[in-house]
């Protein structure tokens, strides 16, 4: 993934908390057929009292045209966009589509605009005090290994905040689904790791201790409880001076954040690259994982160490040395089917870099949240257990209907998640065009046996037939239908049947 690829993502993230704070976003003053200038805009301040600065900074590139940045505490991205008038637009920079993502005119030396919801907002002329300063430069590590935490022999399982809550996540929110993990099932289930995401920094005290913020005012008491009932408990932060939500990352402070954690309780750290990105370059990012990675094995505690950078910096190949049990291969996942699907289906030829201790990650479960039909929740879990992916459910678990659980709490298909031969699926076969298609994967399983995903990536139903000796192997083998729970038979050496659109056939075959 490119750097500019990188950065849209993490934006998205901060975009998606600041909203939810009512985000007055920056644009650009207007002539009277173009946009140019630097424009700032404030959102509420940030959870730690600390103000929360959006710049925009535009040039005329002529012909209707404009070009230029937009910053955050945590982000730096470039954009573009057209003007006619005191009218202005700017280009969508997550998607390749039409759609602005930034709509508004020029009035009284101000902007006013609509930003992804019917508000309308105003920008400001940028002062030098609105400056974002970044910190002192710290040249990145020497490159060394970082030897193997012990953890995560299976894909690590539990539930993470961002997905449902981003910025509203509180304490008490956490202390509820640790409760409910319990009671639905999940915990013993297997999803274990409790985890916060963004939003939860505080202001580093005179020693350089970092703080959670007010809405978790005992965080090691958070953990206890956490740990009471059985689960594990885990944490976000970034290599960069900010996060992706703006707040404090661990730039500087590593070895201090990692003792922190550790005396907390943490079992689970998610180290997003976010506003690294404005520090260093794509060829550090070996180092400065390397770097927590350290500080972690240092700290005198066992903590899965989860990396979040998006897919950049080949870091299969790198991942497991810094000391990683997991790493992100994609951008951030969406509640919507073309996200999952892209990110799911992409996984090919990232399979020779999962093992145990080491898995590959298209990002968290979406199930249950709503924007999605059970059929696609049913491809979303089906896929990231022939992936071997980590399981972090996304949903409100005190709400989840008795489809939502019959699909996170699928015990054959948690089984294949999480096989002991570690290893990840591969695609069989493929015929889909835009239109969609049938896309098969398989899984190689402790035993001999193997998982078959059909995936129906159409638009329609449609009838398949799945040839015994596409799978290599002979006669009619042994088959067990995950979904339907229960066995089924090849006949004259093939199994037919219906996959549903956007649906799934998921067997278990061969199996002794």
């Amino acid at each position: 993934m490119s750097h500019r690829s990188f950065r849209r993502f993490a934006l998205r993230a901060a975009f998606a908390a600041s909203l939810s704070l009512g985000l007055l976003l920056p644009v650009a003053q207007a002539g009277a057929q173009t946009v140019v200038g630097k424009w700032v805009a404030y959102s509420e301040k940030l959870d730690n009292g600390e103000a929360n600065p959006f710049i925009l900074t535009l040039k005329d590139d002529g012909d209707n045209k404009v070009s230029g940045t937009l910053e955050g505490l945590g982000f730096s991205i470039d954009v573009k966009g057209t003007v006619s008038g005191s009218h202005f637009e700017l280009a969508n920079p997550w998607e390749k589509d039409d759609k602005p993502f930034l709509v508004g005119d020029a009035a009284n030396g101000e902007l006013h605009f609509k930003f992804w919801s019917p508000e309308e907002r105003v920008g400001k002329p940028f002062t030098p005090a609105d400056a974002i300063k970044l910190p002192e430069y710290i040249a990145p590590p020497a490159i060394h290994p970082v030897p193997y935490n012990g953890l995560a022999k299976t894909p690590p399982m539990g539930w993470n905040s961002w997905n449902k809550y981003q910025g509203k996540i509180t304490d008490a929110i956490v202390r509820q689904m640790a409760d409910v993990m319990v009671s639905s099932g999940m915990r013993d289930a297997g999803y274990v790791y409790l985890n916060i995401d963004d939003t939860w920094e505080g202001e580093r005290d005179s020693n350089g201790v970092l703080q959670p913020n007010h809405k978790f005012p005992d965080m090691k008491a958070l953990a206890d409880y956490v740990h009471s009932k059985g689960l594990k408990f885990g944490i976000y932060s970034s290599p960069g001076p900010r996060t992706c939500g703006g707040y404090p990352g661990s730039y500087g402070h590593e070895e201090i954040d990692a003792k922190t954690w550790a005396g907390w309780g943490i079992d689970f750290v998610k180290y997003d690259w976010c506003s690294a990105a404005k520090i260093y370059k794509d060829s550090d990012l070996q180092a400065m994982y390397q770097k927590m990675g350290a500080a972690l094995q240092a700290s005198g505690r066992k903590i899965v160490y989860s990396l979040c950078e998006y897919g950049m910096g080949d870091v299969g190949k790198w991942g497991p040395s810094v000391g990683g049990n997991m790493w992100r291969t994609t951008g951030d996942i969406s509640d919507e089917w073309k996200s999952m699907e892209k990110n799911g289906f992409g996984q090919n030829d990232w399979a020779q870099y999962a093992a145990p201790g080491h898995w590959n990650d298209p990002d968290m479960l979406e199930i249950g949240n709503g924007h999605m039909t059970a059929d696609e929740y049913r491809t979303h879990m089906s896929l990231w257990a022939i992936l071997a992916s980590p399981l972090l459910a996304g949903n409100d678990l005190t709400a989840m209907t008795p489809e939502t659980k019959s699909i996170l709490l699928n015990k054959e298909v948690i089984a294949i998640d999480q096989d002991a031969l570690g290893k990840q699926g591969t695609r069989l076969s493929q015929n889909v065009d835009k239109n969609g298609g049938i896309d098969i994967w398989t899984r190689p399983l402790a035993g001999g046996g193997m998982a078959v995903g059909v995936f129906n990536r159409g638009g329609a139903e449609a009838k398949v037939s799945l040839k015994a000796s596409d799978l290599k192997l002979s006669g009619n083998p042994k088959a067990r239908d995950l979904w339907a729970h229960k066995d089924v038979a090849f006949k004259g050496g093939a199994y037919e049947a219906s996959v549903p659109m956007h649906g799934v056939l998921l067997l278990k075959v061969g199996a002794k």
